[in-house]
């Protein structure tokens, strides 16, 4: 039998999160086979099995997070199957005529839950012998109660529910492991009828009617990063409202151009490729502060960090080597980024190494905010909402103009006031007028 343990499936992972298990106990599995759905820092991940054999035993629930090491499945070999004796059947009433039988167990406990009931192989007990040599005979029935507890004190270490019912004891604020229940496995019915026997519960307090969300995954992740961030690197964040209406006759004119007919052109692509465009003259942006070393580390690309909602939470996956893409190759980057990070398919790796963010905050009607930087990173440039305003031109006149706001945050132990300023300039400027960028 062999027990498989959590692995790092990224550099540094110390735990994960159950999703969903992809088999159950008695299903026959080949080596590769999707066993289990996990949940990294920012990411959910396929796990593969190592062995090829029958299911045993689920050992982790889902919901549950687990330290990395730790054993989530037991898988026994075919061989294994082949070569375990099978255990002999001995009726109640027959009297033992061996010193070796091994009792029947009830037919009413059979039914094998996860880490519960018989295992495949029982341990052999002596028949007991009478006053004058005869041996007696096996009482089923009280080597089953002898047996019993052994299974009551696992159900005291692990309550087992539906997720559905997990979800419902989480909204009361109840404890799964507090639940008297009949049955091996907690029900609806279990739960509800505790809530109304619980005073707090049953008065309406207002600790009852709260909502709790457990910090873990993306949540625990993004918060440790931020905390992280923002009482580590000194940040400083500057502001410029701009006229971006040539940049969107950019887009509407690249939407319509054959080469970029598969891929999806929006503002944002141009501001990614301003952002590559600044960095050649002011490359502090890309760079990172190493404290260990006391040295300041200029990135030799600029791997560009693309922040995305996603059901899940704020993912930041990365786009490696966006500096010396072309427009359409960082089209095509960005579609594929954005759908895998939605799909929840982005890996460990893909959101490690980034040296410089754009988040659009626009997205959702917002004109400018102060961004926190990613760990490592030295700026993160925030997009706000593009919309028609009133703008004084050239010749003082007013007219209705595409407006935005882009807010620069840095890291001012690497990036000075200056540094800082030019580079929110020059991409400014690219958006501006996008001809400029043939000056860069």
């Amino acid at each position: 039998m062999a027990e498989f343990k959590l692995p790092d499936v990224g550099e540094g992972l110390t735990e994960a999160e159950i999703v969903s298990w992809k088999v159950s106990v008695g299903d026959v599995i080949k080596i590769n086979d999707i066993i289990v759905d996990i949940e990294t820092a920012k990411s959910i991940v396929e796990l593969p099995s190592p062995y090829e054999g029958t299911i045993e035993e689920l050992l982790v629930a889902e919901g549950a997070t687990v330290d990395v090491g730790t054993p989530i499945i037991r898988i026994t070999s075919a061989d294994e199957v082949l070569e375990a004796p099978a255990a002999p059947v001995v009726e109640a009433s027959t009297v033992a005529t061996s010193t070796d039988l091994v009792p029947p167990i009830p037919e009413e406990r059979q039914a094998v839950l996860v880490g519960y009931g018989p295992r495949a192989a029982s341990t052999k007990r002596r028949a007991r012998k009478g006053a004058k040599g005869a041996v007696a005979s096996v009482d089923t029935e009280k080597v089953a109660q002898r047996e019993a507890p052994a299974a009551r004190t696992t159900q005291t270490l692990r309550a087992l529910a539906k997720p559905p019912v997990r979800k419902l004891a989480k909204d009361l604020g109840i404890d799964l492991a507090e639940v008297p229940s009949e049955g091996e496995i907690v029900t609806r019915a279990d739960v509800e009828a505790f809530a109304n026997q619980s005073p707090s519960i049953a008065s309406g307090d207002q600790s009852a009617t709260e909502r709790r969300i457990p910090i873990k995954g993306v949540r625990k992740m993004t918060a440790e990063a931020m905390v992280a961030s923002a009482f580590t690197a000194p940040h400083v964040t500057e502001w410029v409202t701009l006229d971006v209406t040539r940049t969107m006759d950019l887009v509407k004119r690249l939407k319509q151009d054959k080469a970029f007919a598969d891929v999806k052109v929006s503002p944002l692509l141009i501001v990614a490729k301003a952002v590559c465009l600044a960095m050649r003259r002011t490359p502090e942006l890309n760079s990172t502060w190493d404290d260990a070393a006391q040295e300041i580390v200029l990135k030799g690309s600029v791997n560009l960090g693309i922040a995305a909602a996603t059901p899940r939470g704020l993912v930041v996956p990365n786009i490696v080597g966006a500096d010396a893409m072309s427009m359409l190759e960082l089209a095509e980057a960005f579609g594929e980024l954005i759908t895998t990070a939605r799909d929840g398919k982005t890996q460990p790796a893909q959101m490690s190494g980034g040296s410089f963010t754009i988040t659009n905050i626009g997205v959702f009607g917002i004109d400018a905010g102060t961004p926190i930087l990613n760990p490592g990173e030295a700026g993160i440039l925030a997009v706000g909402a593009i919309n028609k305003r009133p703008w004084v031109d050239d010749n003082d006149e007013i007219v209705a103009r595409w407006v935005t706001t882009l807010a620069l945050s840095f890291d001012h132990r690497v990036v000075d006031g200056e540094q800082g300023s030019r580079f929110l300039a020059d991409v400014a400027a690219i958006l501006h007028d996008p001809a400029v960028a043939l000056t860069f």
